[in-house]
């Protein structure tokens, strides 16, 4: 007798949609079997539940993810604890984060310390990227190692000088390693030194304001870097695969690579398909006036609408030239954390907190006709899982597979916004947005962790997931 049934629903894989019924035994989905099989064979479960009119997708794997990261003198306000329960609640049941190795640390006592962090405190099932922030010969010794621990992506910046920056010198040096051990270099692609010059100038013309970090990271500054780690990349046969991209010029450098054969990949983030640098500037309220615009303060930062960025972006999920949308999530309160920056938008803690409303946003490229059902299970779900060397146990609805499933009600309603949202924040960057779809109930390897809003998971069920290498690449 299995544990589970999810009968009557329409599940949604990347390759289609069928009408089946999902059996679940212990963590491990078993079956799919046409409607009424069950009954007609007397297949009895300990419970059932009833999807008829829902979609059964499988659950989200959000592949960036920033959980207690320390930050410009404060560290994001999620910790692994309440950021997976978020997640859970948003019908995401896997993320990635990153373990962190700053200028002049060890990256093994970076990912002991992240380890730590997560251990017992997960919710639902979690995975590690490891941000190499000093490449040098021990850090380049130390990458060697991390597909044994189960490793297989490492994220460089060409950003943040004296904190996480990496030269050429040194990204050509890390790319030769991950080529030579199958990593996945992950970049940050902007061109921080000149973007922290036009701070500094703006800063000295009185320009302090939120909104001028946006104007400071130009999108010059994206493309330039973005076809700088392409280059890079392409020289030393390294995949490469560039986060958060924001800036419609920075999608064109990846569709050209990708044209060519190369193993150029791309992620964006909602905020970069919904939210506007003019919206930021338009942002003002009576406690906070004009610094309320802190509240959309990210790196990349929001893009300006009038230029086509935002459709940009959801034209390239529609034609692959961006693979994933992740959220980048990396909260932080505006009392006393985003505060930091009153007077000088440079000191304002970079990040939006997402992590529970990505598999909402996306569904309604779905409900505007941006998406297909397909591709937005595809994009939130199974390329993550490809991607990130998850895929067969993550990212999919068949037999064999982990038990991560999310009853999705495309006839429900979300509201979201602070009052109501699971995230350890003050404000949401998401405020009033009305949503045409709910989550239902989230299954993580079998569990019911949420039923109808209601959480009934527990920290410390999460597991670690050891990855294999990328199953993306061409």
């Amino acid at each position: 007798m299995p544990d589970l049934i999810i009968s009557g629903g329409t599940v949604v894989n990347a390759t289609g949609t069928a009408e089946a019924d999902v059996v679940i035994d212990g963590e491990k989905i078993v079956a799919l079997l046409a409607p009424g099989v069950a009954g007609s064979v007397g297949l009895v479960a300990d419970r059932t539940i009833d999807a008829s009119g829902k979609y059964v997708v499988p659950g989200g794997v959000d592949a960036h993810t920033h959980m207690e990261l320390p930050f410009g003198g404060t560290a994001a306000s999620d910790t692994f604890e309440t950021g997976t329960i978020a997640a859970a609640h948003g019908g995401t049941t896997t993320i990635v984060d990153f373990a962190v190795q700053r200028y002049g640390e060890r990256v093994q006592d970076g990912l002991e310390a992240w380890h730590k962090r997560a251990d017992g405190n997960c919710a639902i099932d979690y995975a590690f990227h490891q941000i190499i922030g000093g490449v040098d010969a021990d850090s380049l010794a130390a990458m060697r190692s991390l597909v044994d621990e189960g490793i297989t992506s490492y994220k460089l910046f060409m950003a943040y000088p004296g904190v996480f920056y990496a030269d050429d010198a040194q990204i050509l040096k890390a790319m030769q390693v991950a080529r030579d051990e199958g990593l996945l270099t992950m970049m940050h692609a902007e061109n921080g030194p000149a973007i922290d010059v036009l701070a500094e100038q703006l800063v000295a013309q009185g320009k302090t304001d939120p909104y001028f970090h946006g104007v400071a990271r130009a999108w010059q500054l994206e493309e330039e870097a973005t076809h700088r780690a392409i280059m890079l990349a392409d020289l030393t046969g390294a995949p490469l695969y560039v986060v958060h991209v924001s800036a419609k010029q920075a999608v064109a450098q990846i569709a050209t690579a990708r044209d060519a054969g190369k193993n150029v990949f791309g992620e964006t983030c909602p905020q970069y398909l919904y939210l506007s640098l003019e919206e930021q500037l338009g942002a003002s309220s009576e406690e906070y006036g004009a610094f309320e615009g802190a509240k959309w303060v990210c790196s990349t930062p929001l893009r300006a609408r009038a230029e086509g960025h935002q459709d940009a972006m959801w034209q390239a999920l529609r034609t692959n030239d961006l693979q994933v949308v992740s959220t980048d999530h990396c909260p932080f309160c505006m009392k006393d954390q985003k505060e930091l920056g009153r007077g000088d938008f440079r000191a304002i803690p970079n990040g939006i907190g997402t992590v529970e409303h990505r598999m909402d946003l996306l569904y309604q490229g779905v409900v505007t006709g941006r998406l297909s059902l397909e591709r937005w299970v595809e994009l939130t779900s199974v390329t993550p899982a490809r991607m990130f060397g998850m895929y067969g146990s993550k990212g999919v609805i068949q037999p064999g597979a982990d038990a991560d499933v999310v009853v999705y009600d495309p006839a429900g309603h979300t509201s979201i916004g602070a009052a109501t949202h699971h995230m350890n924040m003050d404000h949401s960057a998401w405020e009033g947005f009305e949503i045409d779809g709910h989550v239902d109930v989230v299954l993580s390897r079998g569990q019911v962790v949420v039923d109808d809003g209601v959480f009934h998971g527990r920290a410390g069920y999460g597991r670690f997931v050891k990855r294999g290498l990328s199953q993306y690449l061409v």
